[in-house]
């Protein structure tokens, strides 16, 4: 059942087209009573680690095929009768598995089926014992809500159940359940909240030990804090936000599109803040007419850029042509 219904997902995924009402549910379901051993749990950790990274920078919906797979495989391996010395651990690679696949999901615009494969990663979390993971399900989770436009209400609840779980530990997860408040708060014009969020994010960061090369969703870099600290100065109006914009640039690594199309959105709504605004119309165009990775993000951030429009620039043929972007959004 499961793998056919994992293949009903993958036709629908291949074909554009929604997938099947329902189908969601069945690919995850056996995963709260079972126990098994895998054949290589070295192996499956490798695994989720390499999708961590691949999703930076493959085009959005390009791992969903594999990871449901993935997914279907690890969830059959705990329905088998065995030790249940392995449990958790099965439990810890579900849980990054799914994560990693509900964040492809919502980049194709398949929202709902995010919202259930991210409910299912919190829920192996939990049950694998991990606090990091279980921090990081709902850190990330709460990044993913807020670009997807969920109710605040949703959004800042994850980030304080990923607070209050770490419970001061620093972690990647934590980290970004901060900088989740760093964008509330710029998004609400609540300055002086999304500097207390960016303190709070930069004392987690400092504690985390860093590993420069890990590129994954599951970690936490110094590219990602300068990220959230330009997000916020942009959308205040910062003086500095140009020049922060391209410094946090250069510590990407090209092959990482959808942050650095990101922070390209964010220079078009600084050049516009600057009254700019023709640049940076034709600047936001350039870069969505270039994107190499579909984001939800992405869809968000133009929605920024238009509502921040003079009222006479809002019908200018540019501006019609980044509206259309966000249509059926």
């Amino acid at each position: 059942m499961k793998r056919r219904t994992a293949l009903q997902i993958i036709s629908a995924i291949t074909a554009g087209t929604a997938i099947p009402p329902g189908a969601t549910k069945i690919m995850f379901s056996g995963l709260d009573d079972s126990l098994g051993r895998p054949l290589d749990l070295p192996e499956w950790e490798a695994t989720v680690h390499q999708y961590g990274q691949a999703i930076v920078s493959r085009p959005a919906g390009a791992l969903i095929k594999d990871l449901t797979a993935d997914v279907v495989t690890v969830s059959e391996l705990l329905d088998r009768p065995d030790s249940a010395t392995d449990q958790a651990a099965l439990f810890r690679i579900s849980a990054g598995l799914s994560g990693i696949l509900a964040i492809d999901l919502g980049d194709v615009g398949e929202k709902r089926a995010a919202r259930i494969a991210w409910n299912i990663a919190r829920r192996t979390a939990d049950a694998s014992g991990d606090q990091d993971l279980r921090v990081w399900a709902r850190g990330r989770a709460a990044q993913d809500a807020f670009w997807l436009e969920r109710p605040r209400t949703v959004v800042m609840t994850l980030a304080a159940e990923a607070i209050e779980i770490a419970d001061g530990k620093p972690s990647a997860g934590l980290a970004r359940a901060h900088a989740v408040r760093v964008y509330a708060a710029a998004d609400g014009d609540d300055a002086s909240e999304a500097e207390k969020a960016l303190r709070d994010l930069k004392d987690v960061f400092a504690r985390l030990p860093q590993d420069t090369d890990d590129q994954s969703v599951l970690a936490y870099r110094e590219s990602q804090l300068h990220w959230a600290e330009s997000y916020a100065q942009t959308w205040r109006g910062d003086r500095h936000a140009e020049t922060s914009l391209a410094n946090t640039l250069s510590l990407y690594p090209l092959h990482a599109t959808a942050p650095r199309e990101n922070l390209s959105l964010m220079k078009a709504a600084v050049l516009i803040k600057n009254r700019e605004v023709d640049a940076g119309l034709d600047h936001a165009l350039a870069t969505m007419e270039n994107s190499h990775r579909g984001a939800a993000g992405r869809i968000r951030l133009v929605k920024q850029v238009l509502r921040i429009l003079p009222e006479n620039a809002r019908t200018l043929p540019v501006a019609r042509e980044l509206h259309a972007f966000t249509a059926a959004n």
